[in-house]
């Protein structure tokens, strides 16, 4: 039960990192690469997309 919790947040988490980075003002290929990322890398790269990368992808990226 608990790991079909923490798969469901995880997936919430995912689908919510993505809508963000599809708003973001930067390249396409930019934001495909870092879904890629996000997505790939799981909880790994959920958690370094919003410890990290969420507040700078246009300053990286631009």
């Amino acid at each position: 039960m608990a790991f079909r919790i923490l798969y469901i947040v995880g997936v919430i988490l995912g689908v919510l990192a993505v809508l963000e980075i599809l708003n973001q003002p930067i390249s396409l290929f930019n934001r495909i690469l870092i879904i890629a990322f996000v997505l790939i890398t799981s909880w790994v790269g959920i958690a370094i997309y919003y410890l990290i990368l969420r507040g700078n992808l246009t300053r990286w990226f631009n």
